[in-house]
């Protein structure tokens, strides 16, 4: 940024620098934004691949995959809201040379080794830019497309996933270089976004950053009204809150067990079902290992869109009885042999995903107060991927112990039940909430 001099003795005037108009500017975000979705669901039907070519356990190919949650919660937990004292653009910049340092890891891989450690750098990358993205998103958005932007920065997190095992199962499928492939075009996609990113306007105004002061303001003093003191406002947003408020711990309690079991087949569809086409049904077809991991994300995207007016508490409703079902039909698939009914179970349990993981939102944000809501997003967050990661990890290991399908069926058996006490707490939740009313 250069100055004009200013003819009055006043301090000189910062001279804007050119920038992507509003509409494309928010077209770049949401691309650059599910771009990092991609990346992470590319790696579901390519676990599969890199196991053929190393030959190792199931125990390192669910560990290869829960690995990404290790990087995320890290990044979501420090991070998260760090856009907010220093400007979206750098936070945003940094998250995509952490993705592009993954993209490379990826690229060189020789052993698992390889993967795991570009599955955390990768999920560092994508935590500590997805709040930031879904942000800035919305704010680069013109004034008449505000609620499209908010539509695609849902679609792009789940929408993301899905299409990025999708679309590397069709590498797989049509290519003999489709780990290359992939990661070349998310490289590409990841530079292209860091030039729309440092093309766009700053949405997190501080004085002194690129604001001409205003009267009785000292340029410069790196402040943010309201946000904390210049470098001590930003470590307090690094330390980790992790809370819920008494008025929203019943429905948190009532929540939880749901959340874990969404997110537990959400793992389940992406860690062990493409490798499940080739053990279990007994089929060598990249693009089916593609279609296995894209199915539920690609549902339960749609899902969250579409309960967005449907009533919190019925969603959550239909959303439990849901994964309940899901849950039965991908086992049930497993058992009869057929990977159709497997198939059907997974798009369930994505409607479960959808209606019920939105739904908590819906039913906990409103109990608390506005200075809360982050320490309750963390926690939210941190029963997501905690579910997410671990018992994939322990279900891997099982694999090795007791076999594929004992250890799924186990799995399975654990999300019904986690869903079914959710099920009789959002009754109880919903009673007390209809005698106090």
């Amino acid at each position: 940024m250069t100055t004009t001099p200013s003819l009055d003795g006043a301090p000189p005037i910062p001279r804007q620098r050119p920038t992507l108009p509003a509409g494309i500017a928010m077209a770049g975000a949401a691309i650059t934004f599910t771009s990092l979705y991609l990346a992470a669901g590319a790696l579901t039907p390519l676990l599969v691949l890199y196991r053929e070519q190393w030959d190792f356990p199931a125990s390192l190919l669910t560990l290869a995959f829960a690995a990404y949650a290790v990087g995320f919660l890290v990044a979501l937990l420090t991070a998260g809201s760090l856009s907010d004292h220093i400007g979206r653009r750098p936070v945003l910049i940094g998250a995509l040379v952490v993705q592009l340092v993954s993209n490379l890891l990826f690229l060189a891989a020789s052993d698992v080794g390889w993967v795991i450690a570009g599955r955390i750098v990768q999920g560092l990358a994508t935590g500590a830019g997805t709040t930031a993205f879904t942000a800035a998103i919305v704010e680069v958005a013109p004034a008449n497309r505000k609620r499209l932007a908010t539509i695609l920065g849902s679609v792009g997190l789940t929408g993301g996933l899905g299409a990025g095992a999708l679309l590397t199962g069709l590498a797989i499928q049509l290519t003999a270089g489709a780990n290359t492939i992939v990661f070349v075009v998310l490289t590409i996609m990841t530079i292209l976004g860091m030039i729309v990113v440092a093309l766009s306007p700053e949405t997190v105004q501080r004085p002194g950053n690129g604001q001409r002061p205003g009267k009785g303001q000292r340029p410069g003093n790196g402040q943010r009204p309201g946000n904390g003191q210049g470098s001590e406002g930003v470590l307090r947003s690094l330390i980790p809150r992790v809370a819920v408020p008494p008025a929203a711990r019943a429905e948190f309690a009532a929540a939880a067990p749901v959340i874990a079991a969404v997110w537990m087949l959400a793992g389940l569809s992406g860690g062990l079902a493409p490798s499940m086409v080739r053990s279990v049904f007994q089929l060598d077809s990249g693009l089916l290992n593609g279609v296995s991991g894209f199915i539920a994300p690609a549902v339960s995207a749609v899902v969250g869109l579409a309960f967005a007016r449907i009533d919190p508490r019925r969603a959550m409703t239909i959303g439990t009885y849901a994964s309940i079902i899901g849950a039965a039909g991908i086992i049930g698939g497993v058992f009869a042999g057929s990977l159709a009914v497997m198939f059907v179970g997974q798009a369930i349990a994505g409607i479960g995903f959808g209606a019920a993981f939105t739904a908590a939102l819906r039913l906990i944000f409103p109990l608390a107060a506005a200075h809360q809501r982050a320490a309750v997003v963390a926690g939210i967050y941190v029963v997501s991927y905690v579910a997410f990661g671990v018992p994939i990890v322990i279900a891997g290991w099982l694999t090795d112990v007791i076999g594929l399908v004992p250890s799924v069926t186990g799995y399975t058996a654990l999300t019904i039940l986690l869903a079914l006490v959710s099920l009789v707490a959002q009754v109880r939740v919903a009673r007390r909430a209809f005698r106090a009313g």
